[in-house]
């Protein structure tokens, strides 16, 4: 599906309620599928990639039913049937990277495939530890798919080169089986959903200042409410902080504090941004976000910002070309690994609308405030985020934009054309 943006004559205006935490509702459904009993969640992500993860699980005997759209019923007896056939993860690499560490330890053996996209995105970086552990995995040259071996599991420290939730989470999800107390050091804290969530259900878990440690545990069955995904809502913060005379408020965002490098992101910019009514729902926060349209300024992005903002880099790339000064991202390589290449990808396509952007190794250099040309078709490279992005530009740009299979943002967040077209309506 291809679809035509033209730019807005008036600002956003009203609010939204942003649709659940992907990563949180990939972990609800896999650990209420570890867990021994019933377990509800509610407010579930109905969308491809969480659908993969029910799938998944399905195919390993769990009993998953859908009450409505975004409420799921699971009874499980704490342990899983060999799959009759290959497990499908689709394009979720949360699914495969963590369902890796899951299955590792079980006493059978199974295959984990996807689709084109997630074949070519780089496995090595959970095989190497589940190996250290004893896990026997065979891969295409490190891709999918993965034939995993079911093997008896001991416990590692291991240092990891790079902060990642989805190493962190896979090592950890196979620590539940494994003899010993198993340790995870990052070089930054990544996201932290898996920690809550397994703490929250009774695992034996112990989060450090840099590490983390569990042991062999049993989780126990738990009803979750899943807050709206900050991931998805970045996209609504940064057309509202660049479409002139915009006034929204996002509902029910989860603001974990290993997620809202995009709130400190925008407020070091200068953008009008403030926080109602925090709370904690299931272990995370979540509160609302108002947003108004703003003077922004340039800043540099690198470090111990990008773990935090990792999936919000191309939105924010944009939201750069309209603050005043250079802006420069680094330390961002892992998003060469992304459903795309998402630096080059996002480089390629700014550039045909006109943007002055410079690709780095591992980033962007953005000059601001700049004019976006538009006038053009552009493409998304089967991902999600990146059609967003591009969406978002054309509201602001001089000429009409065609965003090129815009429907691979259903990956995500299908809700996206609906909550846009509810905040131009006013």
């Amino acid at each position: 599906m291809d679809i035509s943006v033209s730019s807005l004559k008036k600002g956003l205006k009203g609010e939204i309620t942003i649709p659940a935490d992907k990563s949180i509702s990939h972990r609800a459904v896999m650990f209420a599928s570890i867990a021994n009993g019933n377990s509800v969640i509610r407010n579930f992500l109905n969308a491809a990639d969480c659908c993969s993860t029910v799938n998944v699980f399905k195919g390993l005997g769990v009993d998953i039913d859908f009450i409505d759209k975004t409420t799921l019923k699971i009874h499980s007896v704490g342990n899983f049937n060999h799959p009759s056939g290959i497990l499908d993860c689709g394009n979720s690499g949360t699914t495969m990277r963590l369902v890796s560490g899951i299955l590792a330890g079980q006493n059978f053996n199974s295959i984990l495939s996807g689709d084109e996209s997630l074949s070519k995105r780089p496995m090595k970086r959970i095989i190497t530890p589940l190996e250290m552990m004893g896990a026997k995995i065979d891969s295409n040259q490190g891709k999918a798919p993965l034939k995993i071996t079911g093997s008896n599991l001991h416990s590692i420290t291991y240092n990891s080169p790079i902060a990642s939730a989805q190493v962190k989470s896979s090592i950890l999800l196979a620590g539940l089986n494994a003899e010993g107390v198993t340790t995870v050091i990052e070089p930054y804290k990544s996201r932290n959903h898996t920690e809550i969530m397994l703490e929250y259900m009774g695992a034996n878990i112990e989060v450090l200042e840099d590490a983390v440690r569990i042991q062999k545990s049993e989780l126990q069955p738990k009803d979750l409410f899943v807050p709206g995904d900050i991931s998805s809502a970045a996209f609504f913060i940064v057309a509202a902080l660049i479409v002139p005379n915009s006034d929204i408020i996002i509902k029910n965002v989860g603001l974990n504090e290993t997620r809202t490098g995009i709130i400190d992101i925008v407020e070091r910019m200068n953008g009008d941004i403030e926080i109602l009514d925090k709370r904690i729902v299931s272990g995370e926060v979540v509160g609302d976000i108002r947003v108004k349209y703003s003077s922004l300024k340039a800043c540099e992005i690198k470090g111990g910002d990008i773990p935090r903002l990792i999936d919000e880099l191309p939105v924010i790339a944009l939201l750069a070309t309209q603050a005043e000064g250079e802006t420069r991202i680094t330390d961002a390589a892992d998003l060469r690994n992304k459903e795309a290449d998402r630096i080059s990808a996002v480089v390629t396509e700014f550039r045909k609308l006109g943007i002055d952007i410079d690709e780095l190794p591992d980033g962007f250099v953005i000059s601001g405030k700049q004019k976006i040309k538009g006038g053009c078709e552009v493409e998304v490279y089967h991902d999600h985020r990146l059609a967003m992005t591009l969406y978002i530009a054309g509201l602001i740009a001089e000429n009409d934009i065609l965003v090129k299979e815009f429907q691979w943002v259903n990956i995500s967040l299908p809700e996206f054309i609906t909550l846009i077209d509810s905040l131009n309506s006013l």
